[in-house]
């Protein structure tokens, strides 16, 4: 998905030091290799009503995109970074430890954790059982075919494994107390996995599909779903990224890249 105007910032042989919010928070990020955050992150933190108060988790949060656009937008929110990866977790602590981050550094904490992990190892990895009032996930939801690529790194942001919706949901059901609340990205193909997953957790969905023109396809959806809901499905409006007029975002696009509004109008 084309990201510009999402970040803009300075650049070193080994990462770059990128601008969101229009410079409300900074990320810092591998350069030439791994997983970069753009317009994706920030739909899937505008997810999360503007109003938001409580203990949010960012599964598979990388540098912190998603997690800290949250805390820029939302000021009761206090936020989790859950980073499997090593190495993407040195760039999400490099990233809190910025200057520029320090008005969010005491609402953002970072937690090396494999979010697959079931039972006790779960636990003791970090994640306790009804610990968090909403969790927000990037998973990698690629297939091989689509994302193929040497950079292990990459690959390991990018490319799905075998069962991995069912995995990640059922750990945020078990992260999330009663009535709190979920929200992912993903591509519209995984849906019936996701909705599969979510059944016997998590009801009350509502999705976004995001479509780049009024006129194509979606490319991406949003959903957002409640712990213990009975609640049945509603399919929402969709979020047009361009006018038809040219390249620049919608108005409405705009803000939400810059966390000016909330996807959901909440």
């Amino acid at each position: 998905m084309d990201c510009s105007g999402a970040a803009t910032g300075m650049k070193t042989a080994s990462h770059t030091i990128d601008a969101f919010h229009r410079g409300h928070f900074f990320l810092v990020q591998p350069r030439g290799k791994g997983h970069r955050a753009g317009m994706d992150a920030m739909m899937l933190a505008a997810a999360v009503p503007s109003s938001f108060s409580g203990r949010l988790a960012d599964f598979g949060a990388g540098a912190g995109a998603a997690g800290l656009a949250v805390a820029s937008r939302c000021a009761g929110a206090s936020v989790v970074l859950v980073e499997r990866s090593a190495e993407m977790a040195d760039f999400a602590a490099q990233t809190l430890a910025l200057d520029q981050n320090a008005h969010l550094r005491n609402r953002v904490s970072l937690l090396t954790a494999d979010v697959t992990l079931t039972g006790k190892a779960r636990v003791a990895a970090g994640l306790a059982d009804a610990s968090f009032d909403f969790v927000v996930m990037n998973p990698p939801f690629n297939t091989a075919r689509d994302r193929a690529t040497p950079d292990a790194l990459k690959g390991e942001a990018h490319v799905m494994e075998d069962g991995m919706f069912e995995r990640w949901i059922r750990s945020a059901a078990a992260v999330v107390r009663p009535r709190g609340r979920l929200a992912l990205i993903a591509r519209p193909g995984s849906l019936t996995a996701i909705l599969a997953a979510l059944g016997g957790r998590f009801g009350g969905a509502e999705i976004v599909p995001i479509q780049p023109r009024a006129d194509e396809p979606a490319i991406r959806i949003i959903l957002r779903a409640v712990r213990g809901s009975r609640a049945g499905l509603s399919l929402m409006p969709p979020l047009i990224l361009h006018d038809a007029s040219g390249d620049p975002f919608s108005p409405h696009a705009d803000a939400i890249n810059n966390g000016r509004a909330s996807l959901f109008g909440d």
